[in-house]
């Protein structure tokens, strides 16, 4: 039995705040560029000088990439673009700085973190700052199995809040949130459709790698069975992650859950983070004001968990190549909705900010 309760984050997380954001929303009004001309970058630095507590809000000097790393036993259904157990190529893609994200990451400036939750593969084949956090080697096929039990769950989503301990403790004021895994959007659709209550068929994609139609039939299949296992133990979502989630969906679930907790505001990427999200949610309804979600991958998962949190979009540029791509491609808008709320001077005749350590931006 697990002495973990993830509904006890219900009571430790709290929202931005609303009193800050307030200040911020008439700040904005007093600024020479007209209210509403910025589109949704004023709501966006609004957001961002609640999170912090800040007026004006300060810029985000240290954000951080962190990448959670898994293999999951559906995969072997041929219901992803790629080879079963083959996640260790994307860790290596990224390592050796020729993966997208990467790319980005290295334009951007900007740190990237992988963590290996459930890679199946050899330990000595990757870096041991990468590795030695591993739960276990790959995840069970949810369709016939539990992905993990429910020991091996605690001990994932623990990771993931040990995790963003890390990332607060180290002065992260941002986090780009993405997964590398190879059959990880078949337990994300999974864990959104049992928690949206639909059906496979409304929820099942094609990949980040892309399948064809016959794939996408077995994946249906795979999401319809799996989803038959989920659905008695929804009411507890420890037990619905060690049932159809994987352990590196359980670490996510853990890492946002505690990025609340400490205040850290995170940009989702996909359909993973978003059914991580989902599953936060469920456990801590407040959870989801602390998160954004980068941009529309073009999974329908995806598109219904947003909706069910409320969560619009900063971007959809149809990027499906996931790994944390389109939530990075987000990141300058939110660095640029920050310089707008901080350095736009106030228009003349307006009424000064008052004088408060509160006030004083980086």
């Amino acid at each position: 039995m697990s002495s973990l309760n993830l509904d006890d984050f219900s009571d430790l997380i709290e929202r931005p705040d609303s009193g800050t954001r307030r200040d911020a929303e008439e700040r904005r009004e007093r600024l020479a560029v007209p209210s509403g001309a910025l589109g949704r970058l004023d709501e966006l630095g609004e957001w961002l000088s609640a999170a912090q507590g800040s007026v004006p809000v300060k810029a985000v000097r240290q954000p951080r990439v962190v990448l959670f790393a898994g293999d999951h036993g559906v995969a072997a259904l041929d219901v992803s673009g790629r080879p079963a157990g083959s996640a260790e190529a994307l860790v290596r893609a990224v390592l050796e700085g020729e993966s997208p994200v990467a790319v980005l990451a290295r334009l951007a400036e900007v740190p990237v973190r992988i963590v290996d939750a459930g890679l199946d593969c050899d330990p000595a084949l990757l870096p041991d700052e990468v590795v030695r956090h591993r739960v276990r080697r790959g995840s069970g096929r949810i369709d016939i199995e539990d992905a993990l039990t429910v020991e091996e769950a605690e001990r994932a989503v623990r990771l993931g809040m040990a995790i963003a301990d890390e990332e607060a403790d180290s002065g992260t004021d941002l986090v780009v949130l993405g997964d590398l895994s190879v059959g990880g959007t078949t337990p994300a659709a999974t864990l959104i459709a049992a928690l949206c209550g639909t059906d496979a068929s409304v929820v099942t994609g094609r990949g980040g790698a892309g399948i064809d139609d016959l794939a996408w039939m077995r994946k249906c299949a795979a999401v319809r069975d799996a989803l038959r296992r989920a659905r008695p133990v929804l009411g507890d979502q420890l037990e619905l992650l060690a049932t159809v989630g994987g352990a590196d969906l359980a670490a996510m679930t853990g890492f946002l859950l505690q990025s609340a907790v400490r205040r850290m505001p995170v940009i989702l990427d996909g359909v993973v983070s978003a059914a991580c999200a989902l599953v936060g949610q469920r456990a801590a309804f407040r959870a989801p004001d602390w998160w954004l979600a980068g941009q529309l991958s073009g999974e329908p998962a995806q598109a219904k968990a947003l909706d069910r949190m409320a969560l619009n979009p900063l971007l959809d540029q149809g990027v499906t190549v996931g790994e944390g791509t389109g939530a990075l491609l987000a990141l300058p808008l939110v660095r640029a909705a920050a310089a707008f709320a901080a350095e736009l001077p106030e228009r003349a005749g307006a009424e000064p900010v008052e004088d408060s350590a509160e006030y004083v931006t980086e």
